[in-house]
């Protein structure tokens, strides 16, 4: 069944009284070749006319799944979050639930009036002023003239607009059509409203009353559906998160657990970065000092694959031996595999006036950190030996490892401890 439905009051058809919108198998495919495309759009009208058309489901050449079995539901005052890289499939289907465009199989229905913002200003008309793009915008959103006229006011005192209502929109700047854009899909008061990427309208006073308007809408019962690729939006806003990875749903579930999974996908590929706890060195028979392994601990002391932030660790390294040792200084860098590679962490037992001794014999150095600092992602790992800081007894370079966590820190660089309580206040 392919279906698109809209209905400005809850239908008894409805799945339940609560639910406003149902995505059910939706499937949508595209061409990669312009000149193909065409081709294909006029042969899919004469199937459709003639009653030839052959199955939808089918790919022809060049052409490749945006979306493949998409399903979900959403409940009346919830917001969701859509996540996923780019090309994932976020924007085809707000624009499929928009209307925009149809699906190629399943279905979509809608109980209740879409209000998209996704790309703001991009339907006005660039000849005619802002007052008559306002009146036609808001008209296709599904508002009579007398709904617009009382709310016109709110509409241009929210843009911060002005004077400039009245002259073409071609001279005003992208950020004063995005604003335009913003206020005339919210002052549609909406059942759903449909957010991709447009919470950056603005400077930050502007983007603040946004997410006030927001705020509000939501406390009237007003149903989200959020695209954005700031997690800590995301976060912030959601109450439950759908995965989108190369056009199929990997999962839906409340927002924290759904935002840890994409960021391990995203900075993690445990295929390639997998720490290795057995010797990674083998020994010259001249060398005095040789660093064989490095591999992290857990709190038990327990050999683990990867460590997680937050967590207390041990950094392990194994070294042989041949005659005792004092005075011996470790180095360790710490750099990033993503991010242009950049140093993140530097430790240097010297530094930290922790000279360290060895007897002969094969022997593990234990870095303790009572919590790792380290965020989620893949890491390089290099560590020099050097006797009273100037000798060079070894080096061991380019050791991968990865670092995974059981919470989202989207926008920190480091984890950082924390506890939060109120107490009483003393002015001492």
């Amino acid at each position: 069944m392919t279906s698109y439905s809209t209905n400005e009051e809850l239908s008894t058809n409805s799945p339940s009284k609560d639910v406003v919108l149902s995505v059910k198998g939706v499937s949508k495919k595209f061409c990669r070749s312009l000149k193909r495309s065409l081709f294909y759009g006029v042969q899919d009208i004469a199937g459709e006319l003639l009653g030839t058309r052959g199955e939808k489901n089918e790919l022809r050449h060049k052409e490749f799944w945006a979306l493949s079995a998409v399903s979900f539901e959403l409940h009346r005052g919830e917001t969701i979050g859509l996540v996923g890289k780019n090309g994932s499939g976020k924007t085809t289907l707000l624009r499929i639930i928009a209307g925009l465009i149809k699906p190629d199989t399943g279905y979509v229905d809608v109980y209740g009036r879409v209000a998209p913002l996704i790309a703001l200003g991009a339907g006005f008309n660039p000849i005619l002023t802002g007052r008559e793009n306002i009146y036609a915008n808001m008209s296709i959103l599904g508002l009579s003239k007398k709904e617009i006229e009382e709310r016109f006011d709110e509409v241009i005192d929210f843009a911060e607009i002005g004077d400039a209502i009245d002259a073409p929109v071609q001279s005003y700047s992208s950020g004063m059509a995005a604003r335009l854009g913003f206020a005339s899909a919210i002052y549609t008061e909406p059942e759903i409203l449909l957010v991709d990427e447009v919470l950056a309208v603005g400077d930050s006073k502007f983007r603040a009353k946004c997410f006030q308007k927001l705020h509000n809408l939501r406390q009237k019962g007003t149903t989200f559906i959020l695209v954005s690729h700031d997690v800590h939006t995301v976060l912030t806003v959601c109450q439950r998160a759908v995965y989108l990875k190369k056009g199929q749903v990997i999962d839906v579930g409340d927002t924290q657990s759904i935002v840890t999974q994409y960021e391990k996908d995203l900075f993690l590929n445990v295929d390639e970065v997998k720490s290795n706890v057995q010797p990674v060195k083998t020994i010259n028979n001249d060398q005095k000092f040789a660093i064989t392994s490095i591999f992290f601990r857990n709190e038990d002391k327990k050999i683990i694959e990867a460590p997680l932030t937050g967590e207390p660790i041990y950094l392990c390294v194994t070294c042989t031996v041949k005659e005792p040792m004092t005075n011996v200084g470790l180095t360790i860098s710490i750099k990033g595999m993503s991010g242009g590679g950049d140093q993140v962490l530097l430790l240097n037992s010297l530094h930290d006036e922790q000279p360290l001794s060895f007897c002969s014999g094969t022997q593990e150095i234990r870095i303790e950190m009572p919590y790792l600092g380290l965020k989620l992602g893949a890491y390089v790992l290099d560590i020099y030996a050097k006797k009273e800081g100037i000798y060079a007894l070894d080096e061991l370079e380019n050791y991968k490892f990865r670092v995974e966590s059981a919470k989202s820190m989207n926008r920190c660089l480091f984890y950082q401890p924390r506890g939060w309580k109120v107490v009483e206040y003393q002015n001492s």
